[in-house]
């Protein structure tokens, strides 16, 4: 292994222990702004919908800035916040993420997604679970097992319009099914009911669209450094009751998300997001907004430092995350300090960790673009318009969005037309 792997681990571990004393430390005044902002927003209508593991974000990178992400949806953690940034990746990745939540619970995913020229499309599939046991009166365990909620995504997106100075925009869809199992349980008379009876399966979908550009950008590079997101998610209806007549169940947690990224700097990044969720069954019984934020730091070019804060009803929950890539593989430490209640704060980590797998030859296609387009300015300027017409017409047939490609095919097609204009007037004389 190499001194900059090391240094890496060494990085990762500095930071678990400085996501220790931080919960150490500041464990009272945490109690204090949890009393502040639940006298503040408190949310009458907090957990009346059904199927509550949607809300739960994979962990990792997005969970690191609060949330907030939806307008930069820039890795495969797009799943849960905008369905339209796969058409936008730079290259293909495969991920896998473990959240441990409250109470003995966590959260598993494992994604994947990929690109071809403007079409992107991913599959992801996550699992909450928490274990269920049953005991009597006499304390003999009479029924065991988990309570789990089981979500498969397939995502299509395509990419709109863009070009070397406008970006486009990408518009997308998640479809999504889930399923919930319950265990069995005995009934008061001690009877074991079958979990079907409880058990739940869900249809929804998911849509979004998301744009780049640049806008007071204090650094160089063709890459955009602003963009907004817009999301609707989890559109659809649950039953529940398989075992005896099926019924419709609760509301799923549907909502509008929108939110913006903003990177003045090369080493800084700001992501802003804010949702309205809606209760499609009783739009009046809606919860309360929520409203995140978050800041990345890349303090070096392998290691970055995030940081984030969402605000929802009155629980704020605050989180610290790291971020290091080596040969290909990027691994996130993720710490969330999540204010559930002002008596007992959750504390959690989640870990994620994704392979690049390349970006399917667009980094080479690029550079032979560049290449024709840098030959066609060295003819126009030895005068050879027919040569600079050639090697920016065949730029463009490599990428037809090549903006400068064409405005020089304009420009070199005026200058030939006066050049032999000139020839001509020449020969009449």
């Amino acid at each position: 292994m190499t001194k900059s792997f090391f240094k890496i681990i060494a990085l990762f571990f500095s930071f678990l222990h400085a996501s220790t004393v931080f919960a150490l430390t500041y464990s009272t005044a945490v109690t204090s702004v949890s009393d502040f902002f639940s006298s503040v927003s408190e949310d009458e209508n907090a957990g009346s919908t059904t199927f509550l593991s949607l809300n739960i974000p994979f962990g990792g990178r997005a969970e690191s800035l609060g949330s907030a992400y939806t307008g930069l949806s820039d890795d495969i953690s797009f799943f849960d916040y905008n369905a339209a940034a796969s058409s936008m990746l730079d290259e293909t990745e495969i991920a896998v993420f473990h959240n441990a939540w409250i109470s003995d619970s966590a959260l598993e995913t494992l994604a994947a997604t990929t690109r071809f020229g403007d079409f992107g499309m991913g599959a992801a599939i996550k699992c909450f679970y928490v274990p269920f046991t049953e005991y009597d009166y006499f304390g003999n365990k009479q029924t065991g097992g988990y309570y789990s909620e089981t979500t498969g995504i397939l995502n299509f997106s395509y990419h709109f319009l863009h070009g070397y100075y406008f970006k486009g925009i990408s518009l997308g869809v998640n479809l999504k099914g889930a399923w919930r199992a319950m265990p069995d349980y005995a009934d008061e008379n001690g009877a074991i009911v079958s979990g079907l009876s409880q058990s739940a399966a869900a249809v929804m979908a998911d849509f979004g669209a998301l744009t780049r550009f640049s806008f007071l950008k204090f650094f160089q590079s063709r890459e955009p450094n602003c963009s907004v997101g817009l999301s609707i998610k989890n559109v659809g209806a649950a039953w529940t009751g398989f075992s005896e007549k099926i019924a419709q169940d609760d509301p799923i947690p549907t909502q509008i998300s929108a939110g913006t990224s903003y990177k003045p700097f090369e080493a800084f990044t700001f992501t802003a997001d804010f949702s309205q969720p809606i209760n499609l069954f009783s739009p009046a019984e809606s919860e309360q907004w929520s409203a995140g934020i978050g800041m990345i730091f890349q303090i070096t070019e392998p290691f970055a430092l995030l940081s984030g804060f969402l605000l929802k009803g009155g629980n704020p929950r605050m989180s610290l995350g790291g971020e290091a890539l080596y040969k290909g593989v990027q691994v996130n430490i993720n710490y969330t300090l999540d204010l559930t209640t002002s008596f007992n704060p959750v504390n959690h980590i989640s870990l994620s960790a994704k392979i690049k797998l390349g970006d399917r030859g667009r980094a080479e296609l690029a550079a032979k673009v560049d290449a024709l387009y840098i030959e066609g300015l060295e003819k126009y300027a030895a005068g050879d318009y027919e040569g600079a017409l050639l090697a920016w017409q065949n730029a463009l047939k490599l990428n037809p969005g090549f903006d400068p490609a064409k405005k020089g095919i304009l420009i070199a097609e005026r200058q030939r037309l006066l050049v032999e204009k000139i020839r001509e007037m020449q020969s009449l004389e």
